[in-house]
């Protein structure tokens, strides 16, 4: 059976008692029903995972005591950070939690002009809090020790005038280049993929002002949650960790 594999955003010592956050306790006690003796893979995002066992169990609280740190990394060699689009209902839950599962490291919603998506305030708050709890569930799935940073949502224009050394793309697709013509990344990626209704003219000549590529993945127009998935995975298989 596959240890629990838990984010506990906090230091950790071997054979030092730790007291679990809400999240990873109420995880572990009501999810998962486990009890005192039993064990579970904490990561801090610090790199590593340690080995604990559980201590004891309550319905408010669970405490562990780390007896082994695994010098473990499944990190893809390739850093991306994918700027996306806001999209509706729950097809930005499912673009975020599977990126992090192919290994994305950094993502920032987006407000486009066709994103038909209004949120502000406590509303944004809240959204943004949700997205990164995502975040660090897929990343507990996956097995990864680090958890994908979700940036504070912001507009296109804010995202497109940040100063970066990455590779810059976005999706198009009448594009002259494909990932396969791509150099080699140094400084990681940075891709753009638009919301459901697509960028406008003006927003695309934005982005090729500021130094980004139009490349296309295929004949087919692909939904948006589809696009970002299809080239993460293209990305990981040329230049990242992935392997036929």
């Amino acid at each position: 059976m596959r240890i629990p594999h838990i984010y506990q955003p906090s230091d950790l010592s071997i054979n030092q008692p730790t007291d679990l956050s809400e999240d990873a306790a109420g995880h572990i006690a009501r999810v998962l029903r486990m009890g005192a003796g039993e064990q579970v893979s904490l990561f801090n995002g610090q790199g590593g995972e340690y080995l604990a066992t559980i201590e004891s169990v309550s319905k408010k609280s669970v405490t562990v005591v780390p007896t082994e740190f695994i010098d473990k990394c499944v990190e893809s060699p390739l850093k991306v950070h994918l700027g996306q689009g806001i999209s509706r209902g729950d097809k930005m839950d499912f673009t975020i939690q599977k990126s992090v599962e192919l290994g994305v490291s950094e993502i920032t919603p987006l407000f486009t002009t066709r994103c038909g998506v209004k949120l502000s305030g406590d509303r944004l708050a809240k959204k943004h809090q949700q997205w990164q709890k995502i975040a660090i569930s897929a990343a507990e799935q996956s097995g990864r020790n680090f958890v994908t940073k979700i940036h504070t949502p912001m507009t296109l224009e804010q995202w497109l005038s940040q100063k970066s050394e990455e590779l810059k793309l976005t999706l198009h697709p009448r594009a002259a280049h494909s990932i396969k013509t791509l150099p080699q990344p140094d400084h990681g990626v940075r891709f753009l993929v638009g919301p459901e209704g697509g960028f406008t003219d003006e927003e695309m000549h934005s982005t090729s002002e500021q130094g980004f590529v139009d490349i296309k993945i295929g004949p087919r127009v692909l939904r948006t949650e589809t696009a970002a998935l299809t080239v993460l995975s293209a990305l990981q298989l040329q230049f990242g960790d992935l392997a036929l």
